[in-house]
């Protein structure tokens, strides 16, 4: 993947394979969501929070999604890059509200937009817990302006 900073947020170039095609020779509507995780999860892992051996390297790695939805307007057709657009439009205190947009790598073409939002949890009572000042530090560079 080959990363990009835009105006506000992030924008990755994300490979589409074969096995990410329908009968149609389309992206499937559920691949949209693992190429927009990977696209979100190699960010905070170049930033240090990820997980290792199974386990969280920072507290902040230990969240779940909550929330998704999507919209798509144009079927990417075929393989090869596309790029994820993401960015973060609320950062509550455990909460973080993402929008994406997939499109064509030089952007002119939208194939579908949406929200994500991700929950930090501790991991012993699997409940709500606020996100570390590091993690926060790292989250507001992505906060749109």
């Amino acid at each position: 993947m080959t990363a990009t900073t835009v105006e506000y947020g992030h924008a990755t170039r994300v490979p589409v394979h074969f096995d990410d095609l329908d009968a149609l020779g389309v992206l499937h509507n559920a691949r949209y969501a693992v190429l927009i995780e990977r696209a979100l999860t190699n960010w905070w892992s170049d930033r240090g929070v990820s997980f290792a051996g199974g386990a969280p390297t920072t507290p902040d790695a230990f969240n779940v999604v909550r929330e998704y939805a999507i919209t798509f307007h144009a079927p990417v057709r075929g393989t090869g890059d596309i790029a994820v657009h993401f960015w973060l439009d609320k950062l509550g205190s455990s909460s973080a509200a993402y929008s994406f947009r997939v499109t064509s790598v030089d952007g002119t073409l939208v194939h579908a937009e949406g929200r994500r939002v991700n929950v930090r949890l501790d991991p012993a009572t699997m409940r709500p817990a606020p996100w570390t000042a590091e993690g926060r530090a790292l989250a507001e560079t992505l906060l749109r302006t």
